[in-house]
């Protein structure tokens, strides 16, 4: 680890703050290409709500479909942010500080998609409401409070609460930097972010303090976010296949595969666009695929005990679905074929990629694996949901399919680039490799003799 060489601090402000100072040549096409999805999505949005659900391909039977599939695994991209900058800052891990903001910032803009979707699932958006207030508004109709639907925005809103606190805080010494390097009203607003920054002890140590203490009080909210999404499913009375106890957990691991994987990438991506290489080096992306061998790992065992635990209790519904997700049959979409391409893409497929030393620092090699595991997250929550709706029993007239439409897919194809353009347009006016923690990472670096070789190392005070 620890394999490029320490900078002088007026190098590593150049080079971080060049993508505020300086805009590339790309920059703008790119946003405007993005902004241009975003919007087509939004009007598609306006037709649907002035329309209804019928341009969907929603139906009676098949109620959740890609909306709360995007809506479930965007919660689960929010999750890398804890995993690698709370849980790695405890844990005194030196290779997650080039990561650490581009996931605390990724988490903070994929839970403000995610809280979007149930509000375009609705159909009518003003209905929310009742689902986040569940009071009798003189409508003769009382709100169903029991439901774990209503636990989402109290869990959501104290995750993005404090994930916007924590990057705040880490913000504050890197506003100073700006708030030294620019004129007019770029410096004032970086004067107020900066919060009479000058960098004493006594602020360092208020700061260091605030972080350790808010990774700590985020773990909870971290595994309760994800938990109380996958009670949404396992508390559902109508549908008894989703009744699991495992949910819980294999959501949560789920959500970390998906969320380290999607930062991976966006490193890579932002290393590419910005010249980062001194900063994201081939060491980071290396560490990071050895943490996604063992989380891919703890998912595939959870994936497995669901199976196990819906056929071995013998449930007439639960084996039904299984037969839809793993049976050839006669019901018109191919639930098979399709679980075997998630199985094989979101584990088989990279944690083969990821073993070697050599692939894991090849930076094309990660990118096709990381993009592999988000689609098969993608897929594995459509796969969840879905089948079990279906009701494909006994009774067939009780039988349904469901089959997207091009306002959904245009949708949810939006929120991809609705999460990109928030990301690049950060860029624009924030560093996303904190340059504090660059720098502290090479101060704290130093060497060691063993045998006849010096091996580059950490200084400890504790």
């Amino acid at each position: 680890m620890q394999e490029g060489k320490v900078l002088p601090a007026a190098q590593i402000n150049r080079d971080l703050l060049r993508s505020i100072l300086e805009t590339p040549r790309w920059f703008w096409p790119v946003v405007s290409i993005l902004g241009l999805v975003v919007l087509a999505a939004t009007i598609t949005i306006g037709i649907m709500i002035n329309t209804g659900l019928g341009i969907t391909g929603l139906n009676y039977k098949v109620v959740w479909g890609f909306f709360i599939t995007n809506f479930v695994f965007w919660i689960g991209i929010s999750h890398a942010g804890v995993m690698l900058s709370a849980i790695l800052r405890l844990a005194k891990a030196e290779w997650r500080r080039p990561a650490t903001r581009a996931a605390e910032v990724l988490t903070i803009f994929s839970l403000m998609t995610a809280m979007i979707m149930p509000i375009i699932h609705t159909g009518r958006p003003w209905r929310i409401l009742y689902w986040a207030f569940p009071y009798d508004f003189a409508r003769g109709i009382w709100p169903n409070i029991r439901p774990p639907l209503v636990w989402d925005p109290s869990a959501i809103l104290t995750y993005l609460t404090s994930s916007t606190l924590f990057v705040l805080i880490a913000l504050v010494p890197d506003f100073a930097v700006l708030r030294d390097r620019t004129t007019g009203w770029p410096k004032i607003v970086y004067t107020m972010l900066a919060m009479g920054w000058e960098g004493n002890p006594r602020q360092w140590k208020l700061q260091i303090i605030a972080g350790v203490l808010l990774s700590a009080l985020i773990l909870p909210v971290f595994v309760s976010v994800h938990s109380i999404v996958s009670w949404d499913f396992g508390m559902a009375v109508a549908i008894k296949s989703w009744h699991s106890t495992v949910f819980a957990p294999y959501f949560v691991v789920g959500a970390v595969h998906s969320g380290v994987s999607a930062v991976v990438f966006a490193m890579i991506l932002l290393r590419w666009a910005y010249g980062w290489q001194d900063y994201i080096r081939h060491e980071h992306i290396d560490a990071l695929g050895r943490l996604l061998i063992v989380v891919a790992t703890g998912w595939f065992y959870f994936l497995v005990m669901e199976i196990i635990f819906g056929i071995y209790g013998l449930e007439g519904d639960e084996l039904a679905v299984r037969a839809l997700q793993f049976l050839p049959g006669e019901y018109g979409v191919a639930y098979n074929v399709w679980m075997i391409v998630f199985v094989g893409i979101t584990y088989f497929l990279p944690v083969i990629l990821w073993l070697p030393k050599a692939w894991r620092r090849n930076l094309w090699i990660m990118s096709a694996a990381c993009i592999s595991v988000n689609v098969g997250m993608w897929l594995e929550r459509y796969l969840l949901f879905v089948p079990g709706q279906a009701n494909k029993q006994f009774l067939t007239f009780t039988w349904n399919d469901y089959l997207p439409r091009w306002p959904e897919a245009l949708i949810v194809a939006a929120t991809f680039a609705f999460v990109s353009m928030l990301m690049l347009l950060f860029s624009r006016v924030f560093p996303l490799v904190p340059l504090y923690d660059i720098k502290e990472g090479d101060i704290l670096r130093t060497e060691m003799q063993i045998g006849r070789r010096k091996l580059t190392a950490t200084f400890r005070e504790d």
